[in-house]
């Protein structure tokens, strides 16, 4: 398996060619799924004692098996919160997975380590946290959570010794992303979600949600956890109340950004995001709004010190790791994963071909396109807002529509390889939703699409 022959060099010619294409396709075809007996029939049993060569493997996949995914950077899929990788993105992945770094600790991976921490210290400029905060490039937005409850919850231990061994408390708005809840169960945490009178979490609805608190549950208390970007609206907490009360009560200020994180580089909404430069801890995810391959989150951290005590692996087998010789930055110090890849290289890549004004064009573009999509609603009878645009996100309902209508419509686009736009709630309401990421995307793309609701 580990042998260079004539077919090794054949397949990757093959694999290189594959990738080639895919790269320079700008129409990418819009695929969808079989059910599982179907790709059976047609595909076979893959896996045999002898396998099935990797020419016929290639095959497989590349006529059948990826027809049968959607690709997420296609201008015509708004749905959910899509991604549209650069090119020098998508090619740089290529070179990380051939150059085999392991980026866990400095010994072993500093030259990737050090080209991560160049992208990620621009990330942290983003957020105006003070000198010092820095982060670390991890799969997505739930890792990243997840890194930044477990530094929460060490830190609230070890403030106070009664703390060890309690059941700890967190506090988010309903509007919150579903990894909060997934991965307070986690690290079996309680959470307590806050009903917001408008539409956004406010300081004084989360003071006045503290107030309520028994005061057994109060002691319990470790973080709070804002939103910058909902998923389902691209809507903002009000953060820097939300901080005010934070730093008041003693609390760590958590503020998930994993979609609306890009925004942070876009001049005409930057100031919506007022207060983040209070946060403890920062979510965003590269791979949704800055133009990374999948997968790539990252966390920030204003003390660094704080997540190492949390995050630090101690073994024998690492102890050379620490080192004067293996002296450097340790991602695996700071987050829950100790084998990672350097997955940040994709993104320092791009930024380095292209530059950071180019990714600031990019993003606005996004939030140009929900603006043009909302005026395109108002002018059609048939359409209306439901609310208006927040950051890249559009929210619209068909008049008349009930909730199957919007599922068949959805499926009916999605089935005839023209668009994937699906509906979400509002309210306890079905209306349909736009997320606007790829700079591809054009207005014609938009008036197909709302053309396809006659």
């Amino acid at each position: 398996m580990h042998t260079i022959d004539m077919d090794l060099v054949e397949m990757t010619l093959d694999v290189m060619k594959y990738a080639i294409d895919r790269i320079s396709n700008v129409t990418p075809e819009m695929g969808a799924p079989k059910k599982e007996d179907e790709l059976f029939q047609i595909v076979g049993q893959t896996i045999t004692p002898e396998g099935i060569g990797g020419e016929n493997a290639f095959k497989l996949f590349r006529d059948v098996l990826v027809k049968a995914t959607v690709p997420i950077d296609h201008p015509r899929h708004l749905a959910f919160v899509p991604a549209a990788p650069t090119r020098a993105a998508i090619m740089f992945d290529l070179v990380t997975s051939a150059s085999s770094i392991h980026g866990a600790y400095w010994m072993e991976g500093a030259g990737g380590i050090f080209c991560e921490n160049q992208a990620m210290k621009w990330l942290v400029s983003l957020t105006g946290l003070p000198e010092g905060a820095f982060g670390v490039f991890t799969s997505g937005g739930t890792a990243a959570n997840l890194s930044a409850m477990v530094a929460a919850r060490e830190e609230w231990r070890a403030r106070n010794s009664a703390n060890v061994g309690v059941k700890a408390l967190m506090l988010t708005s309903h509007g919150a992303h579903s990894s909060i809840q997934a991965m307070a169960k986690v690290i079996d945490a309680d959470v307590v979600m806050i009903d917001c009178e408008e539409e956004n979490l406010t300081g004084r609805e989360l003071e006045n949600a503290m107030n309520e608190l028994e005061e057994k549950d109060r002691k319990r208390l470790f973080a709070v956890v804002a939103t910058g970007g909902t998923t389902n609206a691209g809507i903002i907490d009000e953060l820097h109340s939300i901080a005010d009360v934070c730093e008041k009560e003693n609390v760590w200020f958590h503020v998930d950004c994993a979609y609306g994180g890009g925004a942070l580089a876009a001049d005409s909404v930057r100031p919506l995001f007022k207060g983040i430069e209070k946060a403890d801890s920062i979510t965003i995810d590269p791979h949704k709004w800055l133009f990374s391959p999948y997968d790539c989150g990252a966390v920030i951290y204003k003390n660094l010190e704080l997540a190492k005590n949390a995050h630090a692996q101690e073994g024998s087998y690492l102890e050379i790791f620490r080192d004067e010789g293996a002296q450097g930055f340790n991602p695996a110090d700071y987050q829950i994963q100790l084998t990672r890849r350097v997955r940040g290289m994709p993104l320092w890549f791009s930024l380095a071909m292209h530059g950071t004004d180019k990714y600031r064009q990019a993003i606005e573009r996004g939030i140009e396109l929900a603006q043009i999509a909302a005026k395109k609603i108002e002018e059609r009878e048939n359409l209306e807002l439901v609310r208006p645009p927040s950051l890249s996100v559009v929210l619209f309902r068909r008049k008349d529509w009930a909730a199957e209508d919007y599922r068949d419509w959805t499926y009916k686009n999605h089935s005839d390889g023209f668009a994937l736009v699906t509906p979400t709630k509002w309210k306890k309401e079905t209306v349909s939703r736009f997320c606007f990421i790829n700079p591809d995307t054009t207005e014609e793309d938009i008036d197909l699409i709302l053309e396809s609701m006659e």
